[in-house]
């Protein structure tokens, strides 16, 4: 479904058949209710004209729409803290308005439950489309009304999206705990997100399933589902947003109703949760390339420092020569590598077009897979242990088994609780004056918390290996050998071949 097609309405055309209160249509929300509200829906241009796009809209719609609803000032008072404050503090004109009218009734002798409309108080509210991006909202916000009121909705099947623009009304008009015991007691099933497989890059999200994982972050977070959270924002990281790369800036450029539907509540999650889920993947992906990286490091590290080749006393420099070559051209070819040669053109065409595009969208998981097929060449017969591809794959698993058990989704409960403590960005930076140095070495990788540690201590171990300033991945190779270290660490930001 495009991003701003307007939400069917089960088997009805538009809002159930009310009274009428003059030209004012109103659904009885509750029949003996003794409030009207009078809410003014508008709707931008920009919505109208995707919904007509999409699908043939229940009822027609227009670019200011006005609907009544009966409802009950207690029941709205007891669930809505907007309602609360609107029609509680008599120092807003509509609780005195409303304060006056069921005095006047009372004085009347006249139960406002059998009252007529015209004698009820009328309280009017605006609502716009900018966080929810959807035409008819009028349906939505009558079953917002239901919901508060604990009566059946009318709009059938439910569908993430509705969903969301339910979790953005509820919290719009601050009912979220009521709304939220509402969907667990539906009972409704989040569908699994969907990728599409590209031949060069892996399986990638669409637009519209990125569109409908983001919905279900949304509404999890909303209206608390902390598994669904977790297991959602883990997805998004692995994948990548279009929110995060070039390619949103190039859409926005080609089509202006794009920009207009990334303005949805959805497409920037709130709380600080999009700047955290592209923080994190940025440092997976910055943990990930610095292994190809600190091995192109060891084999262009001058000649006296230390040969990476594994035949023994009969080591060689043509072998770690042969090895460079192969790791650069397999890198290269998968788009892994670029070349940045001394000209200024060079350096400000890198910098213009950015990073390669291949796998900014793509699984972080296929990127590993692509690691893992380094070819393992040999010079000659001899040396079999020479290969970058033996030396990176134990490595390769380490990092991972990172991405799993829980370790690299937010945890929901956390964030709520203290999104300082919860953030990878304040686990990154220097330490005692000094940069964050992850030293892989087999205690790291034997570690018990691996097997034994529980979510919590894979979530640990999952920052202390991401969010690190720099990384070791041949700590033992070279024990004591002060050279060694410094020619055998990897830094955050530096260059793969140094001068």
């Amino acid at each position: 479904m495009d991003g701003s097609a307007p939400i069917q309405n089960g088997d009805s055309a538009g809002p159930p058949p009310g009274q009428y209160l003059g030209d004012l249509a109103v659904v009885d929300i509750a029949p003996e209710g003794d409030l009207v509200l009078c809410v003014t829906f508008n709707t931008s241009k920009e919505t109208l004209k995707a919904a007509k796009k999409a699908k043939e809209p229940p009822t027609t719609l227009k670019p200011t729409v006005k609907q009544g609803y009966r409802v009950q000032i207690s029941v709205l008072k007891a669930n809505s803290g907007y309602f609360t404050r609107l029609l509680g503090d008599t120092r807003f004109t509509e609780a005195k308005a409303v304060e006056d009218a069921l005095q006047k009734l009372s004085l009347s002798n006249v139960n406002p439950s059998e009252a007529d409309l015209s004698e009820l108080p009328v309280v009017g509210i605006n609502e716009d489309d900018e966080a929810s991006r959807t035409a008819n909202l009028s349906v939505l916000f009558g079953d917002l009304m239901r919901i508060l009121h604990r009566v059946p909705i009318t709009t059938k099947p439910l569908t993430v999206r509705y969903l969301a623009i339910i979790a953005v009304l509820a919290d719009r008009f601050d009912c979220i705990p009521l709304v939220t015991k509402w969907l667990a007691a539906i009972k409704f099933k989040f569908p699994p997100t969907t990728t599409q497989n590209q031949n060069r890059t892996g399986p990638a999200l669409s637009k519209s399933s990125e569109e409908l994982l983001r919905q279900k972050i949304l509404v999890s977070w909303l209206l608390e589902r902390p598994l669904v959270f977790q297991s959602c924002t883990r997805e998004l990281i692995m994948y990548g947003s279009r929110r995060w790369c070039t390619l949103f800036d190039e859409e926005e450029e080609e089509d202006e109703q794009s920009k207009h539907v990334y303005t949805a509540a959805w497409w920037h999650l709130p709380s600080g949760l999009e700047q955290e889920l592209q923080l994190r993947r940025d440092c997976i992906l910055n943990t990930i390339s610095s292994i190809p990286s600190h091995f192109l490091s060891l084999y262009t590290s001058p000649p006296q420092s230390r040969l990476q080749c594994k035949l023994g006393y009969t080591s060689s420099s043509s072998c770690d020569s042969f090895q460079l070559g192969e790791a650069v051209k397999f890198l290269v070819n998968r788009n892994l590598l670029s070349y940045i040669d001394f000209a200024p053109m060079s350096y400000d065409r890198f910098h213009a077009s950015g990073p390669p595009n291949d796998y900014i969208m793509s699984d972080v998981s296929y990127i590993i897979k692509i690691l893992k097929q380094c070819p393992a060449y040999q010079i000659d017969r001899d040396h079999r242990h020479c290969g970058l591809r033996g030396r990176m794959g134990r490595i390769l698993e380490f990092v991972e088994a990172r991405l799993g058990g829980g370790g690299v989704g937010i945890n929901r409960a956390e964030w709520a609780k203290d999104r300082g403590e919860a953030s990878w960005e304040g686990k990154r930076g220097l330490e005692d004056g000094k940069n964050r140095v992850l030293r892989y070495t087999s205690s790291v990788s034997s570690d018990p918390r691996l097997r034994y540690g529980g979510a919590f201590a894979a979530e640990k171990l999952a920052r202390e290996v991401f969010t690190a300033d720099e990384w070791d991945w041949t700590a033992e190779e070279h024990e004591g050998e002060t050279e060694g270290v410094s020619f055998g660490r990897w830094k955050l930001g530096e260059k793969s071949f140094p001068k």
